[in-house]
């Protein structure tokens, strides 16, 4: 049985960064393109998807919902009504929540309530990712050298006071919506914070609207996380605040999720006792946009109606199957169905 016909099972998305980092909604070319994507990944057995909204400086924001809206539209003619959608969003420079400049938060604000509306015109419940700060940003100072160490932690500090009351007042927005944010924490490597949970759960002390929460990604928390015995009681936070809203299964390459050091008995099978919502396999792949910024040395995963030769080399199908295989093999079948979640904090 596939895993999307079993209504008890955990629903368990995938990430479209297998494909691409701009999911074109105007272009009906490419909406063509990636339904054919859409109807593999259902065939293997996922029930869901990840969308990553693409970086942009047009504010025709009505423009953008609508184009969503037929996307989904285009996805539910095409016998995908069943599956579910998370969105995956940043801040941007523009459009910056913990900017010292208070027009700029206030556009950042507009910003991200648009990225929620397309969610909702998805009929997405979770909106994921760096929203706190301009993710890859690292600051510098005046005469263009790195902030690091205390200093680094000392500018944050006030980066993070100023983004709080944003992203609280967008986490009622979003509640309004029916969606949840979910904050990623992301490695010290590919961003200046926040890096991990703990620097997360202070942050979240400072938003008083549960609707804003944490995305946990099992790569980040490998790499950054502060070990097993926190890790328990930082889990016990977010379940008593009703904050676990996510979570993402990726190795610490973002490659092949099957042949990977992945911590499953005490990273994931924790993490999915505590987390009773939807999971992600989350795999960036080796195409263009992502080769320089994480400095990508692996082969590309080939693309089936999209790249014009089968290498010998395995196949993006092949990869998301195989991933989907391995949190089968290493995740027990009563973890996987979940249970229900302690009632949080009102």
């Amino acid at each position: 049985m596939n895993h999307h016909t079993d209504k008890t099972a955990r629903d368990i998305y995938i990430s479209f960064f297998m494909f691409t980092t701009d999911m074109k909604p105007s272009d009906e070319a490419y909406r063509n393109v990636i339904i054919t994507h859409m109807q593999a990944l259902k065939e293997l057995g996922y029930s869901g998807f990840e969308f990553p909204l693409a970086v942009t400086e047009d504010t025709d924001y009505a423009q953008q919902i609508a184009d969503y809206a037929q996307l989904r539209q285009a996805m539910d003619a095409s016998g995908l009504q069943d599956m579910k959608v998370a969105t995956n969003v940043g801040a941007t420079p523009t459009f910056d929540p913990s900017s010292e400049d208070q027009a700029q938060r206030d556009a950042a604000l507009v910003y991200l309530k648009s990225r929620v509306d397309i969610t909702a015109a998805l009929r997405g419940t979770i909106m994921m990712g760096p929203i706190v700060y301009p993710y890859g940003r690292f600051p510098v100072t005046a005469d263009n050298q790195g902030i690091w160490s205390d200093a680094l932690q000392d500018y944050m500090a006030q980066r993070y006071l100023n983004a709080q009351p944003v992203l609280n007042e967008l986490g009622l927005y979003a509640q309004d919506k029916a969606v949840k944010l979910a904050i990623e924490p992301i490695t010290h490597w590919e961003t200046p914070g926040p890096n991990t949970l703990a620097q997360l759960i202070g942050f979240l002390e400072g938003v008083p609207c549960q609707q804003v929460g944490v995305c946990l990604d099992t790569a980040h928390e490998t790499l950054d996380g502060a070990g097993p015995l926190l890790f328990k009681e930082q889990l016990d936070w977010l379940v008593q605040e009703g904050r676990l809203h996510y979570a993402q299964i990726s190795p610490p390459d973002r490659g092949n999720v099957q042949d990977s050091w992945i911590p499953w008995q005490t990273l994931v099978e924790p993490l999915l006792n505590a987390h009773q919502g939807p999971i992600a396999v989350e795999i960036f792949n080796a195409i263009p946009a992502f080769l320089d910024s994480l400095r990508l040395s692996r082969r590309k995963f080939w693309i089936p109606g999209e790249d014009p030769a089968k290498p010998p080399y395995p196949s993006a199908y092949t990869i998301a199957a195989e991933a989907l295989a391995a949190i089968h093999a290493n995740v027990p079948a009563s973890v996987l169905r979940g249970h229900q979640p302690p009632a949080a904090n009102q």
